[in-house]
């Protein structure tokens, strides 16, 4: 099967935001097992003792006036007290509950094929299986439809949209804006943007991703380019020329980030930011981005001056019903 490239919108298709949308930003967060990021994928890893952080992550955040989505995966819902700790967060009324499909802890389970990490990647039948196993087990354990859907790996596929618009999910965030995952057998986003549209039925919000640099406006089509020769990726991006940078805190230094979002603003007019991380960050030791105590104030302080950022740009933050609210009414 040949990678999924989806095409770039139609400009009808991208949200044209009101005046009294103002800028705006939401957060993501991807609450999921925990795993060694460098060993093959595997079944057994389910363990999600680092949500219990969530909590005081939650605080910091409101403290902000910050609502969370929460990106849920199977296991954490296997685990009674992880899913309390979602029950109490999930009460802020900012809050939302998403749901996140890690293909290879999700049930049911089907004899393995390359690339079948990515759930766009496996037939129509086993990816809505699986979409309907963890659908049932969010609303089981919290009460709730999930709002808002993204594939574990950003393994969107061909049939995935359908699926969830035929199961009421409203947004798909599964479109990481600029990035290519065909050398892993993944799917390609080069061509997507940072503007939010709509899809079928639903509303598409791809993950902010914003070209710095000298070479910035001929980005798309040159930072491809640096890839065949790595080494040369670096050079560009030590000399000011070209710098892919996604807004997300891990493995991207402040600097870089703070920059993103003053192009973002200034010269590129994005009305609405994506940020995400991952929940197993929030504890030192399960991820390579937060590897001890020294990293995981690195991590707080790295959000603490992108909110100045933020502020200083006139970016306020947004819940997802408050998106959802502003693209009924267009």
């Amino acid at each position: 099967m040949p990678p999924f490239c989806p095409l770039p919108p139609s400009p009808d298709a991208i949200v044209d935001w009101p005046a009294d949308f103002g800028r705006r930003y939401t957060v993501f967060v991807d609450v999921e097992e925990e795993f060694d990021w460098t060993a093959p994928l595997s079944r057994d890893h389910r363990a999600v003792t680092a949500i219990g952080a969530l909590p005081e992550a939650c605080r910091r955040f409101r403290d902000c006036g910050i609502g969370l989505a929460f990106m849920v995966d199977y296991p954490v819902t296997e685990d009674p007290a992880a899913c309390d700790i979602l029950r109490e967060v999930l009460e802020e009324p900012r809050n939302t509950l998403g749901a996140q499909l890690h293909a290879w802890v999700n049930p049911p389970y089907f004899p393995a094929s390359p690339g079948d990490s990515y759930a766009g990647n496996l037939p129509i039948a086993n990816e809505a299986a699986k979409l309907d196993a963890l659908t049932g087990r969010l609303e089981q354990a919290f009460g709730r439809r999930p709002l808002v859907y993204r594939a574990g790996r950003y393994g969107l596929g061909p049939a995935t949209i359908k699926l969830l618009a035929e199961r009421g999910y409203r947004i798909d965030s599964s479109m990481r804006a600029r990035y290519d995952y065909t050398a892993d057998l993944g799917p390609d986003f080069s061509q997507i943007g940072n503007a939010a549209f709509r899809t079928g039925n639903l509303l598409e919000l791809p993950l902010t991703t914003v070209f710095t640099g000298a070479w910035r406006r001929h980005g798309g089509s040159l930072f491809p380019l640096t890839g065949r020769l790595p080494p040369v990726r670096g050079v560009v991006a030590r000399a000011g020329l070209l710098q892919r940078v996604a807004l997300t805190p891990e493995d991207m230094p402040i600097e870089a980030a703070l920059e993103a979002v003053e192009v973002a603003a200034e010269r590129d007019d994005l009305r609405l930011l994506t940020f995400s991380f991952h929940s197993p960050s929030l504890s030192p030791g399960h991820t390579p981005y937060v590897r001890d105590s020294a990293d995981l104030a690195i991590f707080w302080r790295w959000w603490s001056r992108m909110f100045e950022q933020l502020d200083r740009f006139g970016y306020a933050p947004a819940s997802l019903d408050e998106i959802l609210h502003a693209v009924d009414n267009i």
